[in-house]
C-alpha cells in the first residue's frame, strides 16, 4: 500500500499522502505507474466520452482532455520534459546540463518542448475521438496513459544509475529488476490487445522504445537519470502512444 500511495502521489492530484520514500516502496511504485496511468486514462476517457456524446466537437474534446491530464498530474511531468529539453539543447557537459535543468525557469527548448508535446497530443486525441463513435475510445486512452507511465517502469530498470546523489531520480534508479520491467510491458501489452488488436500492442511497444531510447541518451548527456528525465519519458511515451493509436 505504501507503493501504492506514493505511485497516486507522483502520477496523479489524487489526495493521497505516501507515508514511505524507501527504495523498496520506490520499486513498487514505479511497477505500479501503468496501473495508476490506466486509472488516470480511464478518467480522462470517459470525460472524452462524455464530451463527444454531448455533441462536443474532436478537437475541443481533445484539447480539453489535454488541459485535464496537465490538471490531473500538476504538470509534473510537463515541467519535466521542460527541463530535460533545456538541458540536451544547452549543449553543456553532464554537470553544467544538470544546474540548468534544476533551474525554476524554463528556456527556448523548454517551451518548444512543451508545446510541441501537447500540441501533438491534441491532435491525435482528436483523430482517436473522431474514428471512435462509441466507449471503445475509452479503452484507447486507458491503453495510451497506461503505456506513457510505463515509461517510468522502463526508466527505472536496473543499470540506469542516478546521475544525482540526491532527489527523485537517486530514490528510483536502479529499482526494477529489467526481469520485472518486461513482465509489465507484457502485461500493459497483453491488456491493450483487448483494446485494438494491432495498434494496441503496437502503442505500447513503440511507448517502451521511446523511453529506453530516452533514459539511454540521458545517461549518456547526464550521467544518468533524473526525476526530470521520469517525467519526459512520460511525457514522450505517452505522446508516441497516442500518434500510433491515432493512425490506421
Amino acid at each position: 500500500m505504501g507503493g501504492l500511495r506514493l505511485a497516486l502521489t507522483l502520477f496523479t492530484v489524487a489526495p493521497v499522502r505516501a507515508d514511505r520514500f524507501d527504495r523498496a516502496t520506490a520499486r513498487v511504485a514505479m511497477v505500479l505507474a501503468p496501473v495508476v496511468g490506466g486509472l488516470l486514462g480511464l478518467v480522462l476517457g470517459l470525460l472524452g466520452w462524455a464530451l463527444a456524446t454531448l455533441g462536443a466537437s474532436p478537437l475541443l474534446t481533445a484539447a480539453l482532455l489535454v488541459g485535464a491530464a496537465v490538471l490531473l498530474t500538476r504538470a509534473l511531468h510537463v515541467d519535466g520534459l521542460a527541463d530535460v529539453a533545456d538541458g540536451l539543447g544547452s549543449y553543456a557537459p553532464p554537470a553544467r546540463a544538470l544546474e540548468i535543468m534544476k533551474k525554476p525557469d524554463i528556456g527556448p527548448f523548454g517551451v518548444a518542448a512543451i508545446v510541441l508535446v501537447l500540441l501533438v497530443d491534441a491532435a491525435a486525441l482528436s483523430a482517436v475521438v473522431a474514428d471512435t463513435s462509441d466507449l471503445s475510445v475509452v479503452a484507447l486512452v486507458v491503453i495510451a496513459f497506461a503505456a506513457g507511465r510505463l515509461a517510468a517502469t522502463v526508466a527505472c530498470r536496473r543499470g540506469l544509475p542516478a546521475a544525482r546523489p540526491e532527489g527523485l531520480g537517486a530514490l528510483v534508479a536502479e529499482t526494477v529488476p529489467l526481469p520485472l520491467v518486461v513482465v509489465a510491458a507484457l502485461v500493459i501489452a497483453g491488456f491493450a490487445v483487448l483494446a485494438d488488436p494491432v495498434r494496441g500492442p503496437v502503442a505500447v511497444g513503440v511507448a517502451v522504445i521511446v523511453a529506453w531510447g530516452l533514459t539511454a541518451h540521458a545517461r549518456r548527456r547526464f550521467g544518468g537519470l533524473t526525476g526530470d528525465v521520469v517525467g519526459a519519458a512520460v511525457e514522450l511515451s505517452t505522446m508516441a502512444a497516442l500518434v500510433v493509436l491515432a493512425t490506421g
